[in-house]
């Protein structure tokens, strides 16, 4: 199957997943609160939360742990996404598809860390939000968003990393035009997929611990049975099949990389592609296979169990799946020479025209004999994506 059919293939299997999961309207994971009367706060409406819950909602885990690691996240991925999204629009000539996907990834990365003086604060206030309901929303929208973005855009990378090494002199415009596109339906499909993270409240106040939580506390009359379902509708079509598609992609690229052995440039390919499959199997393992496991098992026993204990573990991995955002950036150093130097010239401050002379002029050392060619061809850079 080419590129086109198993990037359609991964979109309509998270479009039926987005879809199923629409339907099943939902609050999000957190705890549940028990209704209480109260007129203390503007709303009216309150909830008192068990011991469990309010162990965790005044610990170190949520106040500070969280706290340290999103501040890290935010330092970090800030100014690395930043540069990362500049030399993708600003310095690289030619918009390959790889070049699409790492820049709308960075894009994602970059939408979701700028909420994050929002999530420290209210973790550093003892989980007490005090910014208003549609903040909050957008904050949580935002956090969901991003964990699947990231999982469709690396996904689209992996298989496009395949293809051009199946077919390393194909070159076209439509295929960049096609990844235009299907960038394009995975912001779509992502809005989609969140939309009932907007559409209801996500602030509850508690009383018995004078704080407003932002999406960490339910009613008690929320149905575990729609959250069960929405949150496993995203977990299969928009993480376990990306992350199969994924892995056959590689599997692939390695059968193909083995079958090339007499090539020269065999051994130069396999370490690369060795190195971005360690590096995207360890963004799966540590980023998004715990928090999506958890987040399912966390519902499936409130289900049948009506309660849940693995909410703490779960926040602690939703937390550590941020760190997507820090290593993103340097995905892109790894998998790409172009990126390299490209973000090299950008810190010495050389401008795309002087990169251009320099690159001529190299070349021009080591062919001499073809030095009058290069005068035509200066505009072009050679992509390694």
């Amino acid at each position: 199957m080419g590129q086109c059919g198993l990037q359609l293939l991964l979109l309509l299997a998270a479009g039926a997943a987005v879809s199923s999961a629409v339907r099943n309207t939902t609050k999000g994971r957190s705890f549940i609160g028990h209704k209480v009367e109260t007129t203390n706060n503007a709303s009216g409406k309150s909830y008192v939360v068990n011991d469990f819950a309010t162990e965790v909602l005044t610990g170190k885990l949520t106040t500070v742990f969280l706290p340290i690691i999103y501040i890290t996240v935010f330092i970090i991925g800030l100014p690395s996404n930043a540069m990362a999204l500049w030399v993708f629009f600003f310095r690289t000539n030619k918009k390959h598809p790889a070049v699409i996907y790492m820049a709308n990834l960075a894009l994602a990365d970059l939408l979701f860390v700028i909420w994050f003086p929002l999530k420290i604060a209210y973790h550093i206030n003892g989980n007490n939000w005090i910014y208003g309901e549609r903040l909050c929303k957008v904050l949580v929208g935002f956090f969901y968003g991003n964990m699947y973005c990231s999982i469709l855009f690396m996904t689209c990378l992996s298989v496009q990393r395949y293809w051009v090494i199946v077919n390393p002199i194909l070159r076209s415009r439509k295929k960049s035009e096609f990844a235009l596109g299907i960038s394009a339906a995975i912001w779509i499909l992502v809005l989609l997929s969140t939309v009932p993270l907007y559409v209801v409240n996500q602030t509850a106040y508690i009383s018995n611990l004078n704080i407003t939580t932002c999406h960490d506390v339910l009613p008690e009359n929320v149905l575990a049975h729609d959250m069960f379902n929405y949150f496993l509708s995203l977990a299969i079509g928009v993480f376990l099949f990306p992350a199969l598609l994924t892995a056959v992609a590689y599997i692939l690229m390695i059968k193909t990389l083995n079958a090339s052995i007499t090539d020269v440039n065999a051994g130069k390919k396999r370490k690369r592609a060795i190195k971005l499959i360690i590096t995207v199997l360890s963004m799966y393992l540590i980023c998004f296979t715990p928090s999506n496991v958890l987040l399912v098992v966390h519902y499936f026993m409130i289900k049948t169990r009506g309660q849940s204990n693995v909410y703490a573990a779960y926040i602690t991995t939703l937390c550590l799946s941020t760190l997507n955002s820090c290593i993103d950036p340097f995905i892109y150093y790894f998998i790409s020479k172009d990126f390299r130097d490209n973000l090299k010239n950008a810190l010495l401050c050389r401008s795309v025209r002087t990169t251009k002379r320099m690159q001529v002029s190299l070349s021009s050392s080591r062919y001499p004999k073809k030095s009058h060619s290069y005068s035509s061809s200066s505009n072009t850079t050679k992509t390694t994506y």
